[in-house]
Formats: structure tokens, C-alpha cells, sequence
């Protein structure tokens, strides 16, 4: 477990691309940037999950397991708790699997009850199991925003601080930005949308 938080920290930050809602069972794109603090790009991973599907976890946890990053590695990021839709990452398995602190990103705060609805309509409402197991969303402010986190194997103040480390240039992490405009310049042909 991380101890201190270092300007350089290797971070992993994991972003979905866009995908088109209306088709159903099909593959989305998943981009992951390596970091160094807020500042270095060192690496770029990429892989693929089920839209709405069950394998997010193990997707990752296999992409970790595999980079040549992952002795640097010490924290993975994630821009919310679900990646292609409703394909839920288990926060806390994946910090197990991976030995690695695990944080969630949310520029607002999510409406536990859409969710729930949303996921009773496509039939998972198991999944809203996975999102409680996340525990707590606790609250920091970045340059006078909120900015909601939930976080595993790592504690609320070394989560801030690795938050406001690696927020250099917008109002959400770098590794996280980046792998946004990675994925949305792949799929779309352009980066678009708040990064």
C-alpha cells in the first residue's frame, strides 16, 4: 500500500471510447495512459470490453497483468465505476488482482436511483451490488470544483493527493484526459467532448 505520493507517481488512467448505444452486444474500445504525475506520457495500453457485458474487470486486470509498465505501476485510475455502458469494474477485485490502489473519478455526483432504474430495465440490476461494494464517494476540491472519487486500497487523503498531483491541465486527472482524447480521436476520427 502506497505510503507517500511522489510528483512523478506512475499512474494508470482508463477511459471507454464512445460507442453507439443503440447497437447491443458488441465491443468498446478501451484506452489506458501511463503516467508519470500530471506531467509524462510513457505509455499507451489499450483492449476491449463488452458494451453493458460482465468482463471489465478481468479485461483490465489482464492488461495490467501483462504491460511491461506494471513493476512501475502504482496506482490505476478509472473515469467512473463502469466502462462500454453498464459493464461495471469491481473496484475492490481489481485492486486485489492487480496489488495496486484503485480510484474512481466523477465530475458529479452520481443518482443512485437512475442508475438503479436504468439497470432494472436492460436486466442487471445485480450490478448495482458491484457499485455499493465500491463503497463510499467522497468529495475534494481541484482549482475551487468538485471533484467525487471512490477509492480501494488506497486512503482518502493519499487518493486527494494523488487527484490534485496529477491534475495539471483541466479539472480532471491528466492520465484520464488523455486517454479520453486518445479514444475519442481512434473511434471518432477527432477528439470531441470534455477532456
Amino acid at each position: 500500500m502506497l505510503r507517500r505520493i511522489k510528483k512523478e507517481i506512475r499512474i494508470l488512467g482508463i477511459d471507454d471510447a464512445p460507442f453507439d448505444k443503440t447497437k447491443k452486444k458488441r465491443k468498446v474500445l478501451v484506452v489506458g495512459t501511463v503516467f508519470r504525475g500530471g506531467e509524462f506520457l510513457d505509455g499507451i495500453l489499450s483492449t476491449k470490453v463488452m458494451q453493458d457485458g460482465k468482463d471489465s474487470t478481468s479485461q483490465l486486470v489482464n492488461l495490467i497483468k501483462k504491460t511491461r509498465h506494471l513493476q512501475q505501476l502504482q496506482c490505476i485510475m478509472l473515469d467512473g465505476i463502469a466502462l462500454g455502458g453498464f459493464n461495471v469494474v469491481d473496484i475492490n477485485l481489481l485492486a486485489e488482482k492487480t496489488r495496486l490502489p484503485v480510484i474512481v473519478i466523477m465530475r458529479k455526483l452520481p443518482n443512485m436511483e437512475k442508475i438503479k432504474s436504468a439497470l432494472e430495465l436492460i436486466k442487471q440490476k445485480n450490478k448495482m451490488e458491484i457499485i455499493k461494494k465500491a463503497g463510499k464517494i467522497y468529495n475534494t476540491k481541484v482549482r475551487g470544483k468538485n471533484v467525487y472519487f471512490q477509492k480501494a486500497n488506497i486512503s482518502e487523503e493519499l487518493a486527494e493527493k494523488i487527484i490534485k498531483t496529477s491534475t495539471t491541465h483541466s479539472l480532471i486527472p491528466e492520465p484520464l484526459r488523455i486517454s479520453h482524447l486518445i479514444s475519442t480521436g481512434i473511434v471518432l476520427g477527432e477528439s470531441k467532448g470534455r477532456a
